[in-house]
């Protein structure tokens, strides 16, 4: 479904990506762990097509959306969902306008369907009748569910994870978890998740990939990567700080 090949992306002097690549299929679930601030953002809004790369491509179902004027590239991404890091939710706007943001900007749809879908969304993760509720009145937790429903409104075919597990509790994080497996199951949605949470990692991945020097140093399946023989990856995994990576 989506193959990034060779992505490389500069800023000043800074090289972020140098020479990323990597397959997702349909109705997988990819993880991709790594350091704060390695590049995991800067790959997924790549993959979106919020970034351009200095080199390389990214194809969706063949389709190298680098290439791609802003009209056909709309076309495409309005396949994908996202749920970004801090939810990204419109404090002046209730939670149902939150979620339904998308859909009376891109979609000719009535005024009665939007509100279906807002309340079929809504109800997928576990929130019902919370439309009118402002984002302050809301957990870190209950935010995150909401970004998600703003993110399953379009009923996308991949959707994209930034962080979910950051700034909520372990047992709000476990929560998240379990939403993102039904996701996958219910919707047979392709996902790629980032994330530096290995608990989650382990739990929702069909196949974790590394992110270190601006490459995927380690592909597997979560087993392949808790028995890698790479000092890189089994520092991170447990989260060392003694080893080659420095932690400064």
């Amino acid at each position: 479904m989506i193959r990034v090949v060779d992505l490389h992306k500069s800023f000043g002097h800074n090289k972020v990506l140098q020479g990323v690549s990597l397959r997702l299929k349909h109705g997988e679930t990819l993880v991709i762990i790594g350091q704060s601030g390695c590049g995991k953002s800067v790959l997924l809004k790549h993959i979106i097509g919020l970034l351009k790369p200095d080199k390389g491509s990214v194809l969706v179902d063949g389709v190298d959306i680098t290439k791609l004027k802003a009209d056909e590239l709309h076309k495409i991404t309005k396949r994908f969902g996202m749920l970004f890091q801090g939810s990204a939710l419109f404090d002046s706007m209730t939670v149902g306008q939150n979620v339904s943001f998308g859909l009376e900007r891109y979609t000719d749809f009535s005024q009665k369907d939007i509100k279906e879908l807002v309340k079929e969304s809504l109800a997928k993760v576990g929130l019902i009748g919370i439309e009118n509720l402002m984002p302050f009145e809301l957990s870190g937790g209950m935010k995150k569910r909401v970004g998600l429903a703003r993110a399953i409104a379009y009923k996308p075919d991949i959707i994209l994870y930034d962080e979910p597990s950051t700034g909520i509790d372990p047992i709000r994080a476990d929560a998240i978890n379990d939403l993102v497996i039904r996701m996958k199951q219910e919707l047979k949605v392709a996902t790629i998740i980032i994330t530096h949470d290995m608990v989650s990692a382990y739990k929702v991945a069909d196949r974790i990939g590394m992110l270190y020097g601006g490459q995927i140093i380690e592909m597997g399946s979560p087993e392949q990567i808790k028995n890698s023989e790479n000092q890189v990856v089994q520092q991170f995994i447990h989260g060392r700080s003694q080893g080659p990576i420095k932690n400064w």
